[in-house]
């Protein structure tokens, strides 16, 4: 019979492995689980030494270092656009919303007030708690549950998540190229 691993316990696995990569006076700091397409999964160890510098490694699910810069690449970016679109959903507190949809409902019973707080229910419900996996099926979750979110608000034009991940695109890239800057490993 097979055990149930947890992406928790991927994580713990991960962070074993990443130990081993630090250098002396370094620590890791964070391990950001993503599964870019056509990839498979990629860790994201954040590093930091005792004198506050930071570095990068990216492991595959073996633990061993991922030597593509593409496939660093496209973790990078998915970790910051998953992070990006939690934070922009619903106006970044969905359980706030929720609460002035409540209050709104008991004061004005508007018109599609169900609507609107079933859509804030079911983006509460897309949200993924912590440790999550950035992956693209993800991003579309939240797109597709923000949108309907949106148009139950009366947003019918363009949508202001879509936008907030547009304009996210520069520090995405900056993130990425960073991460690639202080990458611990050698790139192809």
């Amino acid at each position: 019979m097979l055990a149930h691993v947890t992406l928790s316990d991927d994580l713990e696995r991960i962070s074993a492995a990443a130990h081993a990569f630090a250098a002396p006076g370094e620590r890791v700091a964070g391990i950001l689980a993503t599964e870019p397409l056509d990839t498979g999964r990629v860790y994201l160890c954040a590093y930091e030494s005792d004198a506050g510098e930071h570095a990068w490694l990216a492991l595959d699910d073996l633990g061993a270092p991922v030597e593509s810069r593409r496939v660093l690449h496209d973790a990078a970016s998915l970790a910051a656009l998953c992070e990006v679109a939690e934070e922009t959903a619903g106006g970044g507190d969905v359980a706030e919303l929720r609460a002035t949809l409540a209050e709104l409902r008991e004061r004005e019973a508007p018109e599609g007030i169900d609507e609107a707080e079933a859509a804030a229910l079911a983006l509460e419900q897309a949200l993924q708690e912590e440790p999550r996996l950035a992956t693209t099926a993800y991003l579309d979750e939240l797109g597709v549950a923000s949108r309907r979110l949106e148009k139950a608000l009366g947003e019918d034009s363009a949508s202001p998540f879509a936008a907030a991940l547009q304009q996210s695109m520069p520090a995405v890239e900056e993130l990425a190229a960073e991460v690639e800057r202080r990458y611990k490993g050698p790139l192809t």
